[in-house]
């Protein structure tokens, strides 16, 4: 009964929409057309007239150039208040990839490049492609602006680099060339160049412990602005959009199955074969490949692994910890362990007081999970003295008076003699073990 009522109200409003009514059980046929106005009907069938076709692609063009345009006036009026912040000079670490291309150009746009309100600092491991230093050269004319270069201290070139660090450190302690050739010229740099805030070029959709950030960072000691991720909310697709739209320089090897560059040594094309590509501000293949979310450094690091065995996903720079450094100290604020002057350091290997030292580098991350356990150690040996001293400023002194290589060392200086803890057990209880075993510990 239901279906047969239903087929009878649809043939009805069929009959409707054409102008008829239908016979009644009577057999009276209304002609209702016929009586209806001629303006009704033409309104009736302009009512049912097909709508007119969705530009589907253009609507979509729309809505990522209006995405694209937020983004940008977001990113520049982020850089306006870095820059505006009375607490030092604004730096911006520069690697020239995708993403730092398009901060450079944003801070071009701003004017800051050119009065450098914004200063460009780049680190070269000695161990970058040929044609990154090339292509900063390139930058510098391009935006008229003047970089600040940093490299391994005491090199002035890979030949000396070689000849003080060997040219396989990377190949035997991959960390300790981490804290050679970036972390220390990283750190090093933004101290030099007295910076009061970093631009930074993490995004979201690097992914991992990026996931998260803001445009915003706080200094993690003392408050106030620290970091400023001018392209946090972008995407690596957005980036390149960016690029596309305002044909701004980018690093040749984009070009040549790049997504990402960094050291020649472990920076490899994405897929190998080097069939994605960025040429002439348009991609050629699969273009996913590069723009999946945690892709862009897929090339990045390959055959690397940390000491603990895990694959290396960070050059160390923005590793926990160390990018959180440039405006801090380790062992402060009441602590048992004291800072040790030049002149008492000498003095103290000359013949002064038992006491145990710790050399040390507060942007290493080594030194930073040492904080808490040597902080302990202080408090536990009583009246003896306990020191820290900042080797990484003066690295001729600490490696011939107290036995320093890499950070941190400890030693026991005993007698003017310095004693080094060789371990890496760096517990309370061994640490303790160890000062017992070479010197009288005072109550």
């Amino acid at each position: 009964m239901k279906t047969v009522l239903l087929a009878a109200l649809v043939a009805s409003a069929s009959a409707f929409q054409t102008g008829f009514m239908p016979s009644t059980s009577s057999g009276m046929r209304l002609r209702a057309a016929n009586a209806m106005p001629k303006a009704n009907v033409a309104r009736r069938s302009l009512a049912i007239s097909p709508r007119m076709a969705f530009d589907m692609e253009a609507q979509i063009q729309k809505s990522k150039d209006d995405r694209l345009k937020h983004l940008e006036e977001q990113a520049m009026e982020s850089i306006r208040t870095a820059v505006e912040q009375d607490n030092g000079n604004a730096v911006f670490p520069n690697a020239m990839i995708a993403g730092d291309c398009v901060i450079t150009d944003l801070c071009a746009r701003l004017g800051y490049l050119e009065n450098g309100k914004v200063k460009i600092m780049v680190v070269d491991t000695f161990h970058l492609f040929p044609e990154t230093m090339e292509f900063l050269s390139n930058l510098e004319k391009h935006y008229k602006f003047k970089a600040e270069v940093f490299q391994a201290v005491g090199c002035a070139d890979k030949a000396e680099y070689d000849q003080k660090f060997g040219a396989d450190l990377w190949k035997e302690d991959v960390e300790q060339y981490d804290k050679v050739c970036k972390v220390e010229p990283f750190q090093r740099g933004l101290k030099t160049l007295e910076t009061g805030i970093m631009l930074n070029g993490r995004r979201r959709d690097h992914g991992d412990e990026r996931a998260y950030i803001d445009l915003y960072e706080n200094a993690p000691i003392g408050g106030g602005m620290a970091k400023v991720n001018p392209l946090a909310y972008w995407t690596f697709e957005d980036c390149f959009d960016y690029i596309a739209k305002y044909k701004i320089p980018i690093h040749p090897l984009h070009a040549k199955g790049y997504p990402s560059i960094g050291d020649a040594k472990d920076t490899v094309p994405v897929p190998l074969d080097g069939s994605v590509k960025f040429v002439n501000y348009k991609f050629e293949g699969k273009k996913s490949e590069w723009l999946d979310y945690n892709a862009e450094r897929k090339g990045r690091f390959v055959g690397l692994a940390n000491k603990d065995g895990s694959t290396k996903t960070e050059c160390g720079i923005h590793v926990a910890g160390a990018e959180q450094t440039f405006d801090r100290d380790l062992w402060v604020d009441g602590s048992k362990v004291a800072e040790l002057s030049k002149p008492d350091a000498e003095k103290l290997t000359k013949g002064g007081d038992d006491a145990v030292v710790v050399v040390y580098a507060p942007w290493c991350q080594f030194c930073q999970k040492l904080e808490p356990e040597f902080e302990e150690l202080a408090k536990s040996l009583g009246s003896t003295k306990v020191y820290k001293y900042r080797g990484d400023e003066d690295r001729d002194f600490v490696s011939a008076s107290y036995n320093t290589k890499s950070f941190p060392t400890i030693n026991v200086v005993k007698g003017g003699k310095a004693i080094k803890y060789e371990s890496e057990d760096r517990s309370v209880a061994a640490m303790k073990k160890f000062v017992e075993d070479n010197i009288k510990v005072a109550a």
